[in-house]
């Protein structure tokens, strides 16, 4: 709060040069000064959001003697009987 009240015009021309500005209390945050068209959600590069919703989750509909075949493919994998 110190630093903006004394040097306004400077953190001002940051968040005007795209950058946001978090204010602070006693070392704790209570505002953040961001440009008008920063979106309010962070923005990030990768994806965040799940991938779909539950119900839309894939079904197999392989032939049912698969299970049971993958079943004993992975049979002692791992494990330390080799």
């Amino acid at each position: 709060m110190r630093e903006l009240n004394q040097h306004t015009a400077q953190v001002l021309a940051h968040v005007e040069a795209g950058e946001a500005v978090t204010v602070t209390k006693n070392g704790r945050p209570i505002a953040v000064i961001q440009p008008v068209d920063t979106p309010s959600e962070p923005v990030y590069g990768f994806r965040t959001d799940p991938m779909g919703d539950d119900d839309k989750a894939p079904v197999f509909n392989g032939h049912p003697l698969f299970a049971e075949r993958v079943d004993d493919w992975l049979t002692g994998f791992g494990s330390d009987d080799y």
